[in-house]
């Protein structure tokens, strides 16, 4: 396993051990962090750890033209139950995130740490969330990072049925507008297969994200987008 200096450079992706840990130690600066995922690396680690870098194969990612809506979803989003808002309570969004996980038992790796991390990224530009809102209560939401065309998801939550789902519909038509043409979901699950995920070998995902990331350059923020489900 590589351990990590000051410097902002990671080692060769097929170093990876087989459940895809690659490195430890560094910082979650946000240089640091934009360099690890552009090259499809993401930090996962738990409170008192020591910080842990990984590049999983085979990874799961969604093409947004293959996005599969379902037909019980499609009939909750013609109710117009929920209102859809971008970047407009991202640390809710990430702390709910958190949160729901401890409150079902669950170990989570969005520490405190982790948290400021990323809200560093969003006032940056490049960290994004989407919230699912039923009235004025936050019924769902997810959170994850755009790098050119490529969106990288990190979590997302649910308090009302179908919350997540939402956020993620309106999240997979967001992003086609602005030209993403790649979703990382980083780990498989049955939930993001049946939205018309699917698995490429790490090779292939290291490829797809040097013809899709060109430069370094945040898009700003989103909140003046918003969508009514």
């Amino acid at each position: 396993m590589y351990c990590l200096g000051p410097e902002h450079i990671f080692p060769p992706v097929q170093l990876a051990d087989a459940h895809g840990l690659l490195a430890v130690g560094g910082d979650l600066s946000p240089e640091r962090l934009i360099a690890a995922y552009r090259l499809g690396i993401f930090p996962w680690y738990a409170a008192g750890d020591p910080l842990l870098w990984w590049f999983t194969s085979p990874r799961l990612i969604l093409i947004p033209k293959e996005f599969h809506l379902p037909k019980r979803l499609a009939r909750e989003i013609r109710g117009r139950r929920f209102r859809v808002t971008f970047d407009h309570a991202f640390e809710e969004v990430i702390t709910a995130c958190s949160t729901c996980r401890s409150e079902i038992g669950e170990e989570t790796w969005i520490t405190q740490e982790m948290q400021a991390a990323y809200c560093r990224l969003h006032r940056l530009g490049y960290a994004h969330s989407v919230e699912c809102w039923d009235g004025e209560k936050l019924a769902g939401g997810l959170y994850g990072i755009r790098l050119g065309q490529v969106f990288f998801g990190e979590s997302m939550f649910t308090r009302i049925s179908n919350g997540s789902k939402v956020a993620l519909v309106a999240l997979v038509n967001s992003l086609e507008h602005r030209g993403v043409r790649l979703i990382d979901c980083q780990m498989t699950t049955r939930h993001l297969l049946g939205f018309g995920a699917r698995e490429i070998s790490g090779i292939e995902f290291s490829g797809q994200l040097q013809r899709l990331i060109h430069s370094n350059k945040a898009d700003g923020n989103w909140n003046h987008d918003h969508a009514q489900c």
